[in-house]
Formats: structure tokens, sequence, C-alpha cells
């Protein structure tokens, strides 16, 4: 297959672009670049993907009508899968335009491709953020999310409606994908457990939220790019499908897990609750079991002991 994928020098896009190209698939990453974050990161991240046959890499922005016009009228796209966004909860307080014209638009620019150039599978990164405080744990599917608590969350939302609108319209199978919290190598900088690893090597204070009781559902990535894989796989109508580990951990838990296996203690920076956080999110991974026959494997206590081994190479390596 003919596969684009869209923020594919990212973290998870990366993972997902070598995975397929491994099998044999023909992959087109593209990416902006853009300086949310280091994009020396990025390039790296391509890096140790290589220069397979079947990888082409395109710089540039899903925003850009007339790039998106010429990559698409130049190759044939068998499956669109769009991992490009602008990432962070609490980022999206301070610039809910930028995130709305990214993540909104960006995802309506390539339905459009989509249908004009008859591509009928589209695979979307969505987010648990769309849940916001729904009480009932785990989180179902088929609960109300209609209450999000950040721009963020509400972007993502967004695009699971529009992707809805494009199937009932067009026919095109969508299917959105609710990430929780992934971590592992090439893990974005900014997300807590690269954070808290590195202030925590370095002998830093880390920002510690709340009581310590707040819980996530920590999801390997190798778990997460099995489930996207299989997505790509399947032709499900229009479906919307947790990929989480279905167990949670309290952030006092996570960072003694860090402590250990970086081998030092953490020094905490106390501050309360911030705006757009939520307490708890947790997977209820039925549904993606049965579609995706997915399964996730890695335990977070195997899982941080994998990414403190990594981030201890990238260190050693510079």
């Amino acid at each position: 297959m003919r596969i684009l994928v869209t923020g594919g020098a990212g973290f998870i896009g990366s993972h997902l672009s070598q995975r397929l190209l491994g099998r044999g698939d023909e992959v087109v990453v593209l990416d902006n670049f853009n300086d949310y974050y280091d994009p020396a990161i990025k390039e790296r991240n391509l890096s140790e993907v290589g220069t397979p046959d079947g990888l082409s890499v395109v710089r540039g922005d899903i925003l850009d009508d007339n790039l998106l016009a010429t990559l698409f009228d130049t190759h044939s796209f068998d499956v669109i899968v769009h991992l490009a966004a602008r990432a962070g909860v609490r980022p999206s307080l301070v610039d809910p335009i930028l995130y709305e014209q990214v993540n909104c638009r960006g995802t309506l620019n390539l339905l459009e491709a989509a249908r004009k150039h008859n591509i009928t599978r589209f695979v979307f990164a969505s987010s648990s953020s769309v849940y916001g405080n729904v009480k009932e744990i785990p989180f179902s599917e088929d609960a109300a999310v209609n209450r999000p608590v950040s721009p963020y969350a509400a972007t993502k939302a967004a695009g699971e409606l529009y992707g809805h609108n494009y199937h009932h319209l067009y026919g095109i199978s969508f299917t959105a994908l609710r990430f929780f919290t992934v971590y592992g190598p090439r893990q974005r900088p900014d997300m807590a457990i690269h954070k808290f690893t590195r202030l925590i090597d370095e002998g830093q204070q880390i920002p510690f939220y709340g009581d310590g009781t707040t819980e996530r559902d920590y999801t390997y990535y190798s778990d997460i790019i099995d489930g996207v894989e299989a997505a790509v796989d399947r032709d499900l109508g229009y479906e919307i499908v947790n990929l989480g580990e279905s167990r949670t951990t309290s952030l006092s838990k996570l960072v003694e897990l860090i402590e250990s296996a970086l081998g030092k203690k953490a020094i905490l920076d106390r501050q309360p609750m911030q705006p757009g956080d939520v307490t708890i999110t947790c997977a209820d991974v039925s549904k993606a079991k049965r579609l995706l026959d997915y399964h996730p494997t890695t335990e977070v206590p195997d899982g941080i002991e994998r990414f403190v081994e990594w981030y201890r190479a990238l260190r050693a390596n510079g």
C-alpha cells in the first residue's frame, strides 16, 4: 500500500512509518518541522527511520492548499494516517486560535483531499482528552464527549465529527483512535515522562501538580503502533476506538518509577492543579480488542525502564 503519514517525523509518526516500511509499504511522510519543540529532534527521528526504499519525505504544512494539491496529484494514496496536530493541553489555553487552525482546518483539508482523490480510508489520531472529566471509569467510546475542558480536546472532538460527516456524505472509512498518554523512545521533550526524567537526572525540580493522586493511563508506544497498524489494514466504516493500556498510574507512583529507573531522587516543585487538566484517564479497550485484535503487552514499570535506557543512550551519544 501507499500510505500518507502526516506528522510522520514526530514521536508516534516516525515509529509508525518505520513499522509500515518494514513490512513493505510505501510511505510518504508529510511534516512541517515546526518549532513547537526543537526541529532537530524530528530530524533525528527520521535519521533513525533511515532511507529505506519506499520512503518519501515532504516538508510542508497541512494548511498549505497548493502543497496538498500537488502532493495528492502526484501520489495515489491508499490510506491517509493523520497524526499531524498542534499538541498539548496547556499550550492550547494560550493560543486556541492556532489550535483551531491546525487541528480543525488541517483535518478538513485532508478530508477534502481524500474526497477529491477518491481515497476511501482515513485513520485519525484523536485523544483521550476528549473525555474531559467523564465520571464513568474506564472510559468507553459510548460516553458523551460534549464537555471538553481544553481547546486542544475540543479540536480533537471536532476532528471526529468532521470524519463522521465525510463518512456519511462520501463513504470514506474513518477510524478515530483515541490515544491514551503515549510514551517511549522519541517521546516529545515536553511530555511528563521525558521532562521528569531529564529534570530528575539533572538534579532540577520537577513541576508536581496537585497532591499526586491524579491518574493516567500510560501506553507504551509499541502497543499504540500495533493498534494504528491494525486500523490501517481494516475498513471499519466509521468507528471511534480507544487505544490505551487500560490500567492507571498515579502521578506519585510515576515519579517513584522514574526515580527507581534512574537511581536518583526527585525534587518536587509542588503546584496547584492546572486549568485543562483532568483527574484521571483510563481506557476501556474492549472495542479495540474486538475490532483491531488489540492486546497491549507493556506494563508501565517495564516501559519506564525501557524509556530510561533510551534516554541514557541518547544523552551518552550527545
